[in-house]
C-alpha cells in the first residue's frame, strides 16, 4: 500500500505526468460527449426514415 502511494506522489510532482493525465481526461471528456451526440442524432435520424418508409 505504501509503495501505490509512493508512485501516486511521484506522479503527483511530475509535471510531465500531470500534463499527459489531464489530456487523458480530456480526450475520455471528449469520446462521451461524442457518443452522445451520436446516439442522439442516430434516434432522431431512425425516427425521420422511418417516418419516410411510412409515407412510401
Amino acid at each position: 500500500m505504501f509503495q501505490l502511494f509512493q508512485t501516486l506522489d511521484g506522479i503527483r510532482t511530475d509535471a510531465r505526468a500531470v500534463t499527459a493525465l489531464e489530456y487523458a481526461m480530456i480526450a475520455a471528456l471528449i469520446a462521451v460527449a461524442a457518443v452522445t451526440v451520436i446516439t442522439g442524432l442516430g434516434s432522431a435520424l431512425s425516427t425521420t426514415l422511418s417516418s419516410v418508409s411510412s409515407a412510401l
